[in-house]
């Protein structure tokens, strides 16, 4: 291979490392503080400005020194810091978790900041490699042109497969913080072969020093979880999926809890002999109660359950009502592996719910029978889909409830900002003729309940009252605690449609006012 031939290969490289390096990043990130529209326009665009610096720079520098050995030394720099920026990130991000946690504004902003600020040196070293190799390629002032195109062609071509390639198969199996070194590695071993090529003296060995480092480097790294437990639980299970990072905990009384991303929220919870547990899990049960009286307990005869989690919703279903068919709509493969095998989400505890691995609302349109509950679980801020939230939505989700049936959804807020409950309770208003909240005790959480069919909010504590508490005593006592936090939606002007939803701006504005204000006496 001659040396213009590996030039071309090493521009392909280059491409695919650098989309890999920004989608990794935004992943990296996304773990902690989500992938809206707020954290995808700061990597993006960041990254570009890091990129431009680097084609200019880039330009000025194959002019002082238009050497192969000085591309390729300017690789290995890049594949170096590419390694190891996200492995001295980590402690970074762990305290970046515990800041939006704990709300501390300042810490978690600045964790944000200075990680985005890390990439910058591999990213502008990356983005010198192409006017440096079109500086190297061209020979002939009157070949330029085609030169110039072929090198950017071959450059793009390499960023198309540095899209997919770490998405779609590295990041879901081996995490995002090895997607970087495999990516970087293999920057490197083409940087170090064209070095090789370039000088043929074993002076090259010296830049061994770097591998060493990151192996050194990635020992420290990888010494424990990303997020460590909180105190007095027992981290049962870690893993990184195509869509979140997994955390099973379990404390001393052998509560079991799934957690997600940063890990403000608890997504399921589980006890070996325990149903509830005083959260908004239960009080989906309630949903269907505000049906106009007579409603009794044998008239809820199936249940959807969009964004599944671990299955904690269903597993309450049952205690009530029984083996009735149910379906469960995660996105998250692997979040399912993990409910049948630390929650008991499986066929013989649960041999009425069938999941289905899709996303909501393209699961929801495949789904051809009626419920008499639809339960959405999917709206944790500040990952929230857009698609869920909007009119349209709700009428798919309206043509398959029963002449009875209820959808309930669970709403994020504040103890101050109710600002995205009640654009919700609006935008249901659209498609449903009454729309009751319940909010949830101890919690940042509002329960929306949606009739087909005009309801008054009277009928729960009405249809409680007609329910022997003998024969379902929890159902009662939960229905008691529904009753008495029923609430009047506010007014909003925001309705969100496919065409247009500014849910991300609500979205964001209220995770910022928590971050600078919240009041975390009442997180549960």
């Amino acid at each position: 291979m001659n040396a213009k031939t590996y030039l071309y290969f090493v521009v392909f490289i280059s491409g695919m490392v650098t989309l890999a390096v920004e989608l990794s990043a935004a992943r990296l990130i996304g773990n902690v503080f989500g992938a809206s529209n707020l954290v995808w326009a700061n990597v993006i665009g960041l990254i570009l400005l890091y990129l431009a610096i680097g084609y200019f720079i880039g330009g000025i520098w194959a002019d002082r020194s238009p050497y192969f050995s000085t591309l390729y030394k300017i690789i290995l720099w890049a594949a170096f810091l590419s390694a190891i920026i996200p492995l001295v990130s980590r402690p970074i991000l762990r305290a970046a978790a515990q800041a939006v946690v704990g709300a501390e504004a300042a810490l978690a902003i600045g964790s944000f900041v200075s990680v985005l600020v890390l990439f910058s040196v591999p990213v502008t070293l990356l983005g010198c490699v192409s006017p440096f190799a079109i500086r190297l390629a061209i020979d002939d002032p009157n070949s330029a042109g085609r030169i110039a195109g072929r090198i950017y062609a071959i450059s793009t071509i390499g960023s198309l497969i540095g899209t997919f390639l770490p998405v779609l198969f590295i990041i879901p199996q081996i995490g995002t913080t090895r997607t970087f070194l495999v990516f970087a590695g293999t920057l490197y071993a083409v940087g170090f072969i064209g070095l090789w090529l370039a000088d043929n003296s074993f002076k090259i060995l010296r830049w061994l020093w770097m591998p060493a480092v990151v192996a050194l480097v990635a020992v420290w790294a990888f010494n424990g979880p990303l997020r460590p437990p909180i105190e007095g639980s027992e981290l049962l299970y870690e893993s990184e999926s195509a869509y979140n990072y997994i955390q099973v905990v379990e404390n001393a009384d052998g509560y079991r809890d799934l957690l997600l991303n940063e890990g403000q929220g608890i997504h399921s919870r589980y006890h070996p002999e325990r149903i509830f547990f005083g959260g908004t899990w239960e009080l989906f049960l309630a949903a269907p109660y505000f049906n106009t009286p007579p409603f009794a307990p044998q008239d809820v005869e199936s249940l959807l359950v969009i964004g599944l989690a671990a299955g904690t919703i269903p597993r309450q279903t049952i205690h009530i009502y029984g083996d009735i068919p149910m379906d469960g709509l995660e996105i998250d493969p692997r979040i399912i592996e993990v409910g049948a095998e630390f929650f008991d989400m499986n066929e013989t505890l649960m041999p009425s719910l069938t999941t289905h691995a899709q996303d909501g609302r393209y699961g929801l349109r495949q789904l051809d029978r009626t419920y008499t509950v639809i339960a959405i679980d999917a709206y944790r801020p500040p990952y929230i889909p857009w698609h869920l939230t909007t009119v349209e939505f709700f009428q798919e989700v309206r043509d398959l409830l029963a002449p009875d049936g209820v959808v309930a959804i669970n709403v994020g807020r504040t103890s101050t900002d109710r600002r995205l409950v009640d654009a919700m309770a609006q935008t249901m208003s659209m498609v449903f003729p009454s729309v009751h909240a319940i909010d949830v005790p101890r919690a940042f959480n509002t329960l929306l309940i949606a009739t087909p069919t005009p309801t008054d909010p009277d009928n729960l504590a009405r249809n409680m009252d007609a329910i022997n508490s003998e024969t379902y005593p929890d159902l009662v006592a939960i229905l008691n605690i529904a009753a008495r936090h029923v609430v009047e939606n506010g007014e909003s002007r925001i309705v969100f449609t496919d065409d247009r939803a500014p849910l991300e701006t609500l979205v964001d504005s209220l995770v910022l006012n928590f971050l600078l204000y919240g009041d975390l006496d009442e997180v549960r």
